[in-house]
């Protein structure tokens, strides 16, 4: 166990302010910023608290009382970084953080924080950079950031031996240009292994959700159980996507994604997409719900927001898993059963007890079939490879001969055609 790594003492804040229009709970807003606290080793989370406001002050955001009654509460704590659950202004970073005597980050500069903690590829690493620069270009103090560190963040919380460093827009405006030239490259190569993927006949399945939904589990789940031999083929893809075979389906590609979440800062929903072109170019997506929590309709509601955004339309092939449906209690989850029964698009699942995964399997491979044309080729006694892929492929309804050659009749999805049109 290393015991090198200072830990930061952080108290979390949720502004809930008066007539403002937000849709979650102030105490399930403040339990979710905490939760994303904690998703940084080098944060211990002290105390936490919602704080009323009539109204955001401009220079303060809060009122001078209740300033100083905070200011009385972080010493008393030895807090040494506020984590405001919210939008905070430049201007408010520096005056809060003179009052106090501590460090502040607000919700996107958490969340910007957690994304270099977790970036592993070299793609993911440049973009948090970008979204990170991007979100610092807009802000006057630049406190914090850029501090030699163990850990490969940011540099938003802080570590030893913390020096401020002036850094102009211009000195930005070159390092944004030099990390698009370095993510350029990076995406060529990324290109590159798309061009190898498109070529697999396998369709894509792509899991997406609220953070915390249960993705991974599902993913895992899935996959602990049916990771074929020649995984080792797709070495080169990303570790979160695998090729799994469905009980009496297809073999698809399936893809974890990163979770989603209320909020997320608009500097991460451009660099991100990116990496969210999975989702664009799925053949199916699973949109994972955690229908045990209580404000799972309000989670549902950001996941299509943040789909939409990046471009995916409401014609795209979707099936809804209610997933920890083993978590929900007697009325509650018959309720929830009966109504997934209902639908033959949403299905009540649990990734830890494997419940209703045998029907969502087969709804999978029924959604896939219902994806394929019919095709007539006609093949040359020459073009011997190509009919035996055909029917290595398990699509060929039907096959006549003449002096000509074949007339082999198939019936295969899009992804399969072009596969041909490449042989």
């Amino acid at each position: 166990m290393e015991h090198d790594t200072q830990v930061t003492r952080a108290w979390v804040l949720h502004p809930e302010i008066y007539g403002a229009n937000q849709r979650r709970g102030a105490s399930f807003a403040l339990e979710e910023a905490i939760s994303l606290a904690q998703a940084l080793p080098e944060l211990e989370v002290v105390g936490s608290n919602t704080v009323k406001l009539p109204k955001a002050h401009a220079g303060m955001l809060f009122g001078s009382g209740k300033i100083e009654e905070l200011k009385t509460l972080f010493h008393a704590n030895e807090v040494e970084l506020v984590l405001i659950d919210g939008p905070v202004t430049p201007v408010q970073q520096r005056n809060l953080e003179k009052a106090w005597g501590v460090k502040l980050l607000d919700r996107t500069g958490l969340i910007l924080e957690i994304f270099s903690d977790r970036a592993r590829t070299r793609e993911g690493v440049l973009q948090v950079e970008m979204a990170a620069l991007s979100y610092q270009r807009t802000r006057l103090v630049r406190a914090w950031t850029h501090l030699e560190r163990q850990r490969g963040g940011l540099g938003f919380v802080g570590g030893p031996g913390e020096t401020q460093i002036e850094a102009d827009r211009r000195a930005i405006d070159d390092q944004l240009v030099r990390l698009r030239r370095q993510l350029s490259k990076v995406v060529k190569t990324r290109e590159l292994h798309r061009k190898a993927r498109a070529k697999v006949p396998f369709p894509i399945v792509a899991l997406v959700g609220y953070t915390n939904a249960g993705k991974s589990t599902l993913f895992n789940y899935v996959t602990g159980a049916n990771v074929l031999a020649k995984d080792m083929l797709f070495a080169t893809l990303d570790p979160t996507m695998r090729a799994v075979e469905l009980p009496d389906g297809p073999e698809v590609i399936l893809s974890d994604t990163v979770g989603f979440i209320s909020d997320l800062p608009t500097e991460l929903v451009a660099s991100f997409r990116a990496t969210l072109e999975e989702v664009l170019a799925a053949d199916l997506i699973l949109h994972v719900r955690d229908i045990a929590h209580p404000e799972t309709e309000i989670q549902a509601e950001d996941v299509h927001d943040i789909l939409g955004s990046l471009g995916v339309g409401t014609n795209a092939k979707k099936l809804e898993v209610w997933n920890k449906v083993d978590l929900l209690e007697g009325g509650e989850a018959e309720s929830r059963r009966a109504r997934a029964a209902r639908d033959d698009e949403i299905f009540a699942v649990s990734s830890i007890t494997g419940e209703g995964l045998e029907d969502l399997f087969h709804a999978i491979a029924v959604a896939l079939e219902a994806d394929r044309t019919e095709a007539v080729l006609d093949l040359t006694f020459a073009q011997g490879k190509q009919r035996a892929w055909l029917f290595k492929e398990g699509i060929v309804e039907d096959e006549t001969q003449d002096e000509t050659g074949f007339h082999v009749r198939v019936r295969w999805t899009a992804r399969q055609a072009r596969k041909f049109e490449s042989l």
